[in-house]
């Protein structure tokens, strides 16, 4: 899912891209920061590790590997913080492994953080209903959609940097489809764990940020 600055860099339109996701990372990653709660910062930072740890681990799915994602997992327990979770993580992995490269860093996160917020605001609350069934539901439609709403946004942007991707982006597209279905079954299963052992955890996007000033 990851956007190659070198794919965007040929092209005024890809170039374009590149601004454009550039200035909405900043935005949403403002947003995200302006919410967290200080006493979130550990947990932003867990799931922004093992959202880089994610990358690492790939599923044999088709012809080619492909390594999990986890932003709908994120999304749910971070909300709009997912943006700053996410943009560290993905400049840890262009800095240790090349990755996409730098300039596409802002793409690349809105590609993989603007699904997380869509998943959290839309599904969040039905992880935290009485009924395990509903929440089960809940949390592999969110890791599904997660990865879905991410490659919709994937394709939209290469086919916008070059009209000729799109036959490829396509078929990239319904490569990855399996991936959705492994990302779901994480994410029940990371749901329901949660909802046993730390059930805050999931309250924690509804939570308003605090800021706390100690007496000098």
């Amino acid at each position: 899912m990851h956007i190659y600055e070198s794919a965007l860099t040929v092209s005024t339109a890809g170039i374009g891209v590149l601004g454009a996701g550039a200035a909405l990372a900043a935005a949403g990653t403002a947003v995200g920061l302006r919410k967290i709660d200080y006493q979130r910062v550990p947990q932003v930072a867990m799931l922004s590790a093992a959202f880089f740890v994610a990358s690492l681990i790939h599923v044999p799915i088709g012809t080619a590997p492909v390594h999990l994602v986890l932003n709908g997992l994120v999304g749910l327990l971070l909300g709009w913080a997912a943006f700053p979770a996410i943009l560290i993580a993905l400049f840890l992995q262009a800095v240790f492994f090349g990755g996409a490269g730098i300039l596409a860093l802002g793409v690349n996160t809105v590609t993989m953080a603007a699904p997380a917020v869509a998943v959290g605001c839309l599904l969040g609350g039905a992880t935290r209903v009485k009924s395990e069934a509903v929440a089960a539901v809940a949390g592999f439609a969110a890791g599904a959609m997660g990865i879905l709403l991410g490659l919709v946004l994937w394709a939209g942007v290469m086919t916008a940097a070059c009209p000729e991707f799109q036959t490829f982006s396509q078929a990239a597209v319904v490569a990855h489809l399996g991936l959705a279905v492994v990302e779901g079954l994480v994410t029940a299963s990371a749901v329901a764990f949660f909802r046993k052992v730390r059930p805050e955890l999931l309250d924690a996007p509804l939570a308003p940020a605090r800021l706390e000033i100690s007496d000098a």
